[in-house]
């Protein structure tokens, strides 16, 4: 009777050693593990990209064929690893890392039923973020959760904001209509706010151009005012990210149920699911 706690918790410690290795980068297994996943993801950005050139895709198309094979082969059974070595595999499915890792697999399944899929592989650049965790760049993690925070929290003074734009540039697209008219350009409404928008933003393509004094006194009154909109969320943004900051001290373990981060330095349970840390 005295075996049966040994023999319980030996899947248990075997899925431990493997989630130690795969989600976190502290050991020396973890951070081979990550360079070695870093090293397959480059690459194979790499080949995608220069099978999409038609003289290296008609000379070494097959190579380039069997090489996205082996990586997606590769990257299928890393993200069922991902999945058995943590108790809630749920959870993982359906985080923004999960989906990316998804998504980095899927095009080229899909590529037998839909012609033309396997582009979609590019998505696969976004798990380049991993590096942070390769690196133990903490810092860059910490900066980039609590810019999602203020962002969150910025997106109803923002969309305000932009609805005070897009009602502007009509009422600017509008009057520069009447001033300007069709023989500079100005044909419709839609395309004299086309303009307002691609001047108030500062873009400047030169398509259209406004001909009469009248038009250029309004023209230099929208670029003018296009500069000191620029500053207006800028200063929404960063007055959340000042108040997300007094929330930054966290740590960046991984939680071996539901694999997700951002926990509280003092933590001992996962703030999404609850599971001791």
């Amino acid at each position: 009777m005295e075996q049966l706690p040994a023999a319980t918790d030996g899947p248990r410690n075997w899925r431990a050693r493997l989630h130690e290795v795969i989600y976190e980068s502290h050991s020396p297994a973890g951070k081979a593990f990550d360079i070695t996943l870093l090293a397959f993801i480059i690459t194979s950005i790499v080949v995608v990209m220069l099978d999409s050139v038609a003289s290296l895709h008609a000379r070494y198309g097959q190579v380039f064929f069997i090489l996205e094979w082996f990586f997606t082969i590769t990257f299928t059974a890393e993200y069922i690893l991902r999945l058995v070595c943590i108790r809630r595999p749920a959870k993982y499915i359906f985080s923004v890392l999960g989906l990316i890792d998804l998504l980095a697999i899927i095009p080229t399944y899909l590529s037998f039923i839909i012609v033309g899929s396997q582009s979609l592989i590019v998505f696969r650049a976004l798990r380049l973020l991993r590096v942070f965790r390769i690196f133990r760049l903490v810092h860059f993690l910490s900066e980039m959760r609590f810019l999602h925070v203020a962002i969150i929290n910025s997106i109803r003074k923002v969309s305000i904001f932009i609805l005070f734009v897009l009602s502007t540039v009509v009422i600017l697209g509008s009057i520069i209509y009447l001033v300007e008219g069709p023989e500079n350009g100005f044909t419709s409404i839609p395309q004299s706010v086309y303009w307002a928008i691609v001047t108030i933003t500062t873009v400047g393509y030169g398509d259209i151009a406004p001909g009469t004094p009248l038009g250029k006194l309004i023209a230099s009154f929208i670029m003018l005012l296009g500069y000191g909109i620029i500053a207006v969320p800028t200063g929404i943004v960063t007055t959340e990210m000042a108040l997300a900051a007094k929330d930054q001290h966290q740590n960046h373990q991984a939680c071996p149920n539901c694999g997700r981060e951002g926990h509280d330095l003092n933590a001992k349970f996962c703030k999404h699911c609850g599971a001791k840390l």
